[in-house]
């Protein structure tokens, strides 16, 4: 199963190159913008990736933020996940990302823009790997932010596919950014939405009805109500599961108690992604091998997990069709 994982192709749609920040990179940017941090040493920065919930991942994750300053460090942070992917024979990937964290500390969409674009120009140049990005907006902030967000993305709006919605769930319900949302679908992107990780299937519901999304981020308080799975079976909504993540964020106590599996069998459209794989244990590769691991991933189960993140992409049609054909 193991060479199986490793050899077959596949793509990532829930990944917030944010959260792709290893401690080694964080302490070395730190260092080159002159960014105290509250750390003396790698293995201090290693003890602080590990936390109780999501809350105080956020807490370093946006820490982990404000080392990054320059266009360059933008590129060498999706250079080096770039790089990964392809290691892992990922071929496409959604890569999100959070221009408001950059914003309010006097960062523009001119600068994280252009290094994360000079990265993927590179990747697809070097690999042949396609990248979508994905701006997402910080639920714990205001519409009125989201709105300026969307206007000072207009320059940029070519390089970027999608709208989201990220950050804590818990207060910030989706029908918060209903206006927001509306201006990104008449702006032409595609639609997503964290929903249903730490709040229940009513979040999900809301990002659907409300929100209009195409795709659910985390999704797995569904299983909680058995009419909400039915209605994600019936219309095949794409649910961005990330397992690692969920066992890491005490969603789930441990792997053997994740749902995934049972929520596969029942028709849903389940994905499985890595999410901030620096701060939750591993990347793609390593979230299906522990997945095989917790719960015996069997051969039929993984190619339709993969064939589901193929399906559930924003890739042109006969560009599924051609991966999806390399799966079987």
């Amino acid at each position: 199963m193991k060479a199986l994982i490793e050899r077959l192709p596949k793509v990532e749609l829930h990944l917030h190159i944010e959260g792709t920040l290893e401690p080694e990179l964080m302490l070395a940017l730190a260092e080159r913008n002159q960014i105290a941090l509250p750390y003396k040493s790698l293995s201090a920065v290693q003890a602080a990736y590990h936390f109780e919930d999501l809350q105080s991942f956020l807490n370093l994750y946006y820490l982990g933020a404000s080392v990054l300053v320059t266009e360059n460090d933008f590129y060498e942070l999706m250079s080096q996940y770039l790089s990964r992917a392809s290691a892992q024979n990922i071929v496409h990937a959604e890569v999100m990302f959070d221009p408001q964290t950059h914003l309010q500390r006097g960062i523009g969409f001119e600068v994280f823009m252009s290094g994360f674009v000079r990265a993927i120009e590179e990747a697809k140049a070097q690999w042949g790997l396609s990248v979508y990005l994905i701006l997402c907006f910080l639920r714990d902030q205001s519409q009125t932010a989201a709105l300026e967000t969307l206007t000072l993305a207009i320059p940029f709006k070519h390089q970027i596919s999608a709208v989201g919605l990220d950050s804590a769930e818990i207060g910030h319900p989706p029908s918060k950014f209903e206006a927001a949302f509306d201006a990104a679908r008449k702006s032409g992107y595609h639609l997503v939405a964290h929903a249903g990780e730490e709040g229940g299937p009513a979040m999900i519901e809301e990002a659907l009805d409300v929100l209009g999304v195409e795709r659910i981020d985390h999704g797995v308080q569904c299983i909680q109500d058995a009419a909400l799975r039915k209605r994600l079976v019936k219309d095949q909504i794409p649910l961005t599961v990330c397992p690692l993540s969920n066992v890491k964020l005490r969603v789930f106590d441990q792997m053997a108690q994740h749902p995934i599996l049972d929520l596969l069998a029942e028709g849903l459209c389940v994905t499985v992604n890595s999410d901030d794989p620096a701060y939750f244990g591993g990347y793609l590769t390593e979230n299906f091998l522990a997945l095989d691991a917790a719960l015996g991933l069997s051969e039929k189960a993984f190619r339709q997990l993969l064939a589901n993140g193929v399906r559930s992409s924003f890739l042109p049609e006969a560009e599924q069709a051609r991966l999806i054909d390399q799966l079987w």
